[in-house]
């Protein structure tokens, strides 16, 4: 209860309704996704930059009709249905099949940590030529701590960070302007649009909606279908708009930012701002964190709903932290993989499981479900 008030006091602003239905959501989504989704600049070369500059651009605009009509449907599936974690959702949606989708929920949690260690790894011996092992001790003992203190700390820890990181976008953006103005408009100008862009965003979108379910949690403050889906749509803008800032600039190195393992190490070092680097950094190893705390919350809520159920009592802090710090070891220990192999043959695999179950699901069970619901 002390964490939770004293969470409830450093996020004072979150007490505005508004701004827990249209804006939470979207923050925690985007801050869960990024580390896995576009903070290295890696996986947006192997969905986007790989089909020309326009046509990854087209891509990115593809994946944000999808995510604004998967958010807008899932929260209000959730908010009709009550369904504030993964398992509740998922039985609601297809029956027992909601197995499969933990199955499938899991092994992403696991890529994901996968890339996130490897990306660590790689920065901070890039960078500092500091061992590896020292990013994984304080991505462990961070994630540890934000599972063991509950949801009300995880909301204002990953708001907070999303303001950060959007400033820090938005600089990035101006001074790859001003740096590389003219290469970005040449190489946009030359309309370069390849085969392939649609089943990239289409790819991207999908292995990237399970983010939803780390979202659940927070949907208990919408109160009609409107509110549901305007905070879908917001959430699918706050999500895509550091993406494509990031892509803009990374499109003044094309072709060359293809073969980069780490876009953004390349692209810092040659805009030659030195106080840039160690600020994204930080923000990237915050963004880990909250990709991690993300997850993890997620499936502690599952279990805590179960729990809940069969014995009238949910999960201490001390079992939440631990969970987080276990799936943090099991995802580090996967990093070996590498990088690049982790998210061109991982997560493209992945997509097509939560396309089926998520996507079909919601776009068929789901809408008749909840037309039905009120009848």
């Amino acid at each position: 209860m002390e964490n939770e008030k004293k969470s409830s006091s450093l996020g004072f602003f979150m007490n505005y309704s508004w701004y827990k239905k249209y804006l939470l959501p979207g923050f925690i989504a985007q801050s869960v996704l990024i580390a896995g989704g576009y903070g290295t600049g890696r996986e947006l070369v192997e969905y986007f930059g790989q089909y020309g500059p326009t046509g990854g651009l087209m891509g990115m605009g593809l994946t944000f009709v999808l995510w604004a009509a998967l958010f807008a449907i899932s929260f209000e599936f959730a908010r009709v249905f009550k369904a504030y974690d993964y398992r509740t959702f998922f039985e609601r949606l297809i029956g027992k099949g909601w197995i499969i989708y933990e199955i499938a929920f899991v092994v992403l949690l696991c890529l994901i940590m996968g890339v996130v260690g490897a990306a660590s790894g790689s920065i901070l011996r890039d960078s500092f030529g500091l061992p590896p092992i020292v990013g994984s001790g304080i991505f462990l003992v961070c994630v540890a701590y934000l599972t063991y203190s509950g949801s009300k700390t995880i909301e204002v820890a990953l708001s907070l960070w999303s303001y950060l990181l959007y400033a820090v976008f938005i600089v990035f953006l101006i001074l790859g302007f001003t740096h590389f103005g003219e290469a970005i408009s040449a190489n946009f100008a030359a309309g370069t649009v390849k085969e392939g862009w649609q089943m990239g965003g289409f790819k991207y979108a999908f292995y990237n909606i399970a983010v939803t379910s780390t979202v659940l949690f927070s949907l208990n403050y919408l109160e009609s279908r409107k509110e549901a889906i305007l905070s879908g749509i917001a959430a699918a803008l706050i999500c895509i708009i550091p993406a494509v800032f990031f892509y803009v600039v990374m499109i003044g190195f094309y072709p060359d930012v293809l073969s980069m393992e780490i876009p953004s190490n390349g692209i810092i070092a040659k805009l030659g701002v030195k106080f840039l680097l160690p600020v994204w950094l930080i923000v990237l190893f915050g963004t880990m964190i909250e990709t991690g705390v993300g997850f993890f919350h997620s499936i502690n809520e599952r279990i805590n709903a179960t729990l809940i159920e069969k014995r009238g009592k949910g999960m201490s802090n001390l079992a939440r932290g631990a969970v987080g710090a276990l799936l943090s070891i099991m995802g580090l220990l996967i990093s070996n993989f590498g990088l690049i192999g982790l998210i061109a043959q991982g997560y493209g695999t992945i997509s097509w499981v939560f396309f089926i179950l998520q996507g079909v699901g919601l776009f068929t069970i789901g809408i008749y479900k909840i037309a039905t619901q009120g009848k």
